[in-house]
């Protein structure tokens, strides 16, 4: 028979899988908005927004009961104090889907300088880091979560390369400055979004290594 304590800690484990399935369609159907110029599918992502807050809410509820009703200790321990910061993670995720549907919604039509930029190499590479980051959590998977940090280096440049080229552009023509500058804020929020991707799977191999992963380095 098993445990309430078990019961509970699988009901996390059931929550967070759902929250990350969920952000990680509010970030895909973000950027088909943009790449299609899908302003519906841009709305449906910011009026979803509700759904991803709801989670967020029922899993600290969770894990706030989880603490003050056990003692855990152990791998049960390292996975509430990680779910937390997780779901955390996953939260801002879903914030920043909203940011770029929010802003494919301003621009309209895109510009004529989207085809120069490497926005869809960039938001692929954004995209692999979130579903490595959720596959290794799903699967505690240590190794593939280490991966993620590999990428960061590489979003990050390209996302510089980006940036450089969109300075360029709207010095080019005023016409390009008001849809620069919202292409600048999508930038930020695919980098950002790999840094959550990172921040993701620091924590899972926390959980399943008992060792802290930062900045690229592990420690005891």
């Amino acid at each position: 028979m098993e445990r309430p304590f078990d019961i509970q800690i699988e009901k996390l484990k059931t929550k967070l899988i759902k929250m990350c399935s969920l952000v990680d369609e509010q970030v895909e159907f973000a950027i088909k908005a943009l790449e299609t110029e899908d302003s519906d599918l841009a709305s449906f992502v910011v009026e979803r927004d509700a759904k991803v807050d709801k989670y967020d809410v029922k899993i600290e509820k969770i894990c706030q009961r989880l603490f003050a009703l056990n003692q855990p200790v152990a791998m049960d321990l390292r996975l509430i104090m990680s779910a937390l910061k997780i779901n955390a993670n996953l939260e801002r995720v879903g914030d920043l889907a909203v940011s770029i549907a929010r802003n494919v919604i301003d621009i309209g039509n895109k510009p004529e300088f989207h085809s120069t930029l490497h926005f869809t190499a960039i938001s692929q590479v954004t995209r692999d880091m979130i579903k490595k980051a959720i596959d290794s959590f799903i699967n505690n998977d240590s190794e593939l979560a280490k991966t993620v940090l590999n990428d960061e280096g590489r979003l990050d440049s390209m996302v510089d390369e980006d940036t450089a080229a969109l300075v360029e552009i709207m010095k080019a023509s005023p016409d390009n400055v008001s849809p620069g500058l919202y292409y600048f804020d999508i930038f930020q929020s695919l980098e950002r979004l790999g840094d959550h991707a990172t921040n993701i799977s620091e924590e899972v191999y926390f959980i399943v290594k008992a060792q802290l992963i930062k900045h690229h380095q592990l420690e005891d």
